[in-house]
């Protein structure tokens, strides 16, 4: 690659016409560097490799294999498009198409048949918009970042307190602060019933850490009783929703303060139930406000999926089925929806939770460490020798005639070698390989779910696997050895992160 290309701005283009390709390359490859995708699932798999590298996705809508709504969807479930515009190019433009286009996410819409100089001039808007709003954003962020230091250290401070009395996981205020943030925001794109904004949401995640702040007045001997508790005792745990509250309530000069006013109602009624039988108010539906049902809704996920002095956590599936039956008290039938939309952004974004525990000032500390010596530079060169490893491998991958694999968590995706995908007779990418039955016909139920438990029991310090199955290879059934090599995170503690593997003939 030149030197000049690499300074190009990379804009991506998804469609399956050759043609259509290649009239949009003409148009735009002396002032950006080309990539193209013949379909929705190669698309998904080069953003997700390049990321922000991309400064533009130029996407067809209708595509065989995965369309352009579907690269949507999940460049929304991702939140990749909150930094990559895409400008749809279609034939088709009638109203309620083009709206549902620009509903999920897109910047800009042009109709065939192009025009060059429509295409290249709104091309240039959308990318300067971006960047435009990039540098705002960054400008705002810091100075809210400066107003709110304040308020955010003393509420961490506050929730860590409660946390440390109360024996609970030091991420459980920060599980409860994710989980908020995904259910508002999943809830804003269901409904405007709430006439929720960005700033409500930030706002209500936040407020969220002080659910808890009125357990600083309950007993410790109550508080951290490893057994059941006693219907007088779970009396005394209940009166932490007053008592939170009204040690909000007693600090008359802030309390105009919004930020107040929404711990108010997280505090107090975050143990109230749809049906009118939580307490301490009783109140039903959508008396309860909305940020206190969704904190309440946040707090029983955690909670069970959680390891407590009086229990061991629950799994995924089992805290979601027991919330869904009803075990937990009732909640709004709405958000139970947006738990059940969201569940995979939960579980990924709350092992990010335990990934990334560093503090701004730390992050700080050693940027500016790095920025005082020539580390930068070799950093950078260290970059550049990972990515050159990445391309040997791809390379190697394409032109070995053997059975190799790689496997993603985000996006979940499978990328077989070229000869391999032949020999198996399917894609050679596959999205959510583990839903449904895609992978089904290559191995068997039992042996895939053995393969699973084996993977899972992995770990940094021994990741390689080993595994003996049978493997339909075109009409035949071969026996086949699987080497395979979890790969995890160098976050601490690390996060599984996927896999690499080949399959051997075994004679």
């Amino acid at each position: 690659m030149s030197k000049e290309s690499e300074n190009k701005q990379k804009i991506l283009i998804v469609d399956d016409s050759e043609m259509n390709r290649w009239i949009l390359t003409d148009m735009l490859m002396d002032e950006y560097e080309i990539l193209e995708a013949p379909n929705g699932v190669e698309a998904v798999a080069m953003i997700q490799k390049l990321g922000t590298d991309i400064s533009l996705v130029l996407l067809d809508i209708v595509m065989p294999e995965m369309d352009g709504f579907e690269v949507l969807r999940i460049m929304n479930k991702y939140r990749w498009i909150d930094d990559i515009p895409v400008i749809t190019i279609s034939a088709e433009s009638t109203p309620d198409f083009m709206e549902r286009a620009y509903e999920a996410g897109v910047t800009d819409y042009i109709s065939r048949p192009f025009d060059a100089m429509v295409v290249r001039r709104r091309v240039i808007n959308t990318i300067m918009l971006y960047a435009k709003q990039k540098r705002l954003i960054g400008l705002v962020t810091d100075q809210i970042i400066e107003r709110e230091k304040s308020n955010g250290l003393m509420v961490s401070i506050l929730s860590h307190i409660v946390e440390s009395r109360n024996g609970e996981s030091g991420l459980h205020v920060l599980h409860i602060r994710t989980i908020t943030e995904i259910l508002l925001r999943q809830l804003m794109k269901k409904t405007d019933k709430y006439h929720l904004s960005k700033s409500d949401v930030s706002l209500i995640s936040m407020a969220s850490s002080l659910h808890d702040v009125g357990k600083i007045a309950i007993p410790s001997e109550v508080l951290n009783k490893p057994g059941r508790l006693t219907k007088e005792e779970f009396e005394i745990m209940k009166t932490h929703s007053e008592l939170g509250s009204a040690m909000l309530k007693e600090v008359p000069q802030y309390q105009n303060a919004p930020l107040v006013k929404v711990a108010y109602e997280i505090a107090r009624w975050h143990h109230e139930r749809y049906d009118g039988r939580g307490y301490p108010d009783g109140l039903k539906g959508e008396e309860i406000p909305i940020s206190a049902q969704i904190v309440s809704i946040a707090d029983v996920y955690d909670a069970l999926t959680s390891e407590r002095v009086y229990k061991k956590a629950f799994t995924h599936e089992i805290a979601m089925q027991m919330i869904l039956n009803g075990e937990c008290g009732t909640f709004n039938p709405l958000l139970l929806e947006c738990l059940m939309e969201s569940a995979e952004a939960v579980q990924y974004e709350l092992k990010q939770d335990a990934a990334s525990q560093s503090s701004e000032k730390e992050i700080k500390k050693i940027a500016e460490e790095m920025m005082q010596h020539d580390d930068l530079t070799t950093s950078e060169r260290n970059l550049r020798v990972l990515e050159h490893e990445r391309i040997k491998y791809d390379f190697l991958m394409e032109i070995s005639n053997e059975l190799q694999f790689e496997y993603t968590v985000v996006p979940p995706m499978v990328v077989l070698s070229e000869w391999g995908a032949k020999q198996l007779g399917i894609s050679r990418i596959i999205m959510d390989p583990m839903e449904g039955r895609k992978l089904n016909g290559i191995m068997s139920e039992a042996q895939m779910a053995e393969l699973k438990s084996l993977i899972h029991r992995s770990t940094p310090d021994d990741p390689v696997i080993r595994y003996e199955c049978d493997l339909r290879i075109g009409d035949e059934v071969k026996k086949v050895q699987l080497v395979c090599r979890s790969m995890w995170s160098i976050d601490q503690p690390p996060v599984y992160t996927g896999m690499i593997g080949k399959a051997f003939a075994l004679s």
